[in-house]
């Protein structure tokens, strides 16, 4: 064979070879591309351990499936979000220390007075009888909790607390048959909404007479120093400890440790420095100021002042204590105002209270 039969026969051999290269580079890099287009099948991944929030819950398998039938898995939450259920039922809270009436009811989202009604039994309408063991019952919503008498009707109890038949009816923690609405004498009943009058338990007042402020009852100290209306503080704290103002409870309770210092609000004379029971004030100071207020200082543990004697603005009248009606030290603090009739109403001490 010649050389350049040699030479055309070398070349034809390495014209095939490069086209099998090249055919093999377009296979592999076709491959490639199919494979990042279209994943991997992967195989199952163990199961996760059950958590304390998460617990597997296994369902029974379903007669007559084979053995090799798998139980179907669910996970399940053991937390429950109850905030929003309605409530209809009547629970008890048992008083703890340092506890008050409005504390309470704030804690449970309802009124103090939906409080003091349902436990008439205990507290008889005074928020200063609440004591430390009592258990108290807690309406679900505001209004009357009530027990029927003999000879109650739905239209009566309504009446009696204004109120509305159908309210009692259709409130379904009454659970009152819609079909025969029987009262039956003994039950509870939720009158939502519902209100009655309280009975108020305060000392009377006592007043200075001469200075221009009617004395009921009492004696007349004559005259003395008159206040300028600018109420200071009686304790070194600004904050309360028990019950705020409001229509069963006609002053504030200020924190104020056992023996705290209780100063003069105003200038004033005092017309009543009395130590005992007091209608559950306890010890208490009254300061006549001759200008048609008057401020009351209850629970004291210590008087330091006496009957008709002048005091000035944050002059010492005595020490913070527990006496009396009272779960804890703390001052109970009133402001009393004469009203044009010359009888006297309660201002809210917050709007005086400098």
């Amino acid at each position: 064979m010649n050389s350049s039969a040699k030479n055309l026969k070398s070349s034809h051999w390495f014209i095939g070879i490069s086209w099998g290269v090249t055919a093999l580079v377009v296979v592999l890099l076709f491959g490639f591309a199919l494979w990042r287009v279209f994943p991997r099948p992967v195989s199952a991944a163990p199961e996760a351990t059950p958590t304390e929030e998460e617990v597997p819950t296994i369902l029974p398998v379903t007669a007559g499936l084979g053995n090799d039938t798998q139980a179907i898995v669910r996970r399940v939450a053991l937390k429950t979000d109850i905030s929003q259920r309605l409530k209809y039922d009547v629970v008890t809270y048992t008083v703890q220390r340092g506890d008050a009436l409005f504390s309470i009811a704030k804690q449970f989202n309802i009124k103090p007075e939906t409080l003091l009604w349902a436990n008439y039994d205990i507290l008889e309408d005074n928020p200063d009888s609440l004591r430390v063991g009592q258990v108290l019952k807690i309406p679900p919503k505001d209004g009357v909790y009530y027990q029927l008498q003999e000879g109650d009707t739905l239209e009566s109890v309504a009446e009696k607390f204004s109120s509305n038949p159908d309210n009692i009816l259709n409130w379904p923690g009454n659970n009152i048959d819609l079909t025969n609405p029987e009262v039956k004498p003994g039950t509870y009943v939720m009158i939502p909404d519902g209100h009655r009058e309280f009975v108020q338990w305060i000392i009377p007042t006592v007043a200075r007479g001469p200075s221009g402020t009617a004395n009921i009852p009492g004696t007349a100290c004559g005259s003395g120093p008159v206040g300028s209306t600018a109420f200071i503080w009686p304790t070194a704290n600004h904050f309360l400890s028990g019950n705020d103002y409001w229509s069963g409870h006609l002053g504030i309770d200020i924190a104020a440790g056992l023996d705290a210092q209780v100063w003069a609000a105003d200038a004033g004379v005092v017309t009543m420095a009395q130590s005992g029971w007091n209608g559950g004030y306890g010890n208490v100071v009254m300061i006549d100021h001759g200008n048609g207020y008057l401020t009351v200082y209850g629970h004291l543990s210590q008087i330091n002042v006496v009957p008709c004697q002048g005091v000035a603005s944050g002059q010492l009248i005595g020490l913070a204590g527990s006496t009396g009606n009272s779960t804890g030290a703390h001052l109970h603090f009133e402001v009393r105002q004469m009203l044009p009739d010359g009888t006297w109403g309660w201002d809210n001490p917050w709007d005086v209270l400098h």
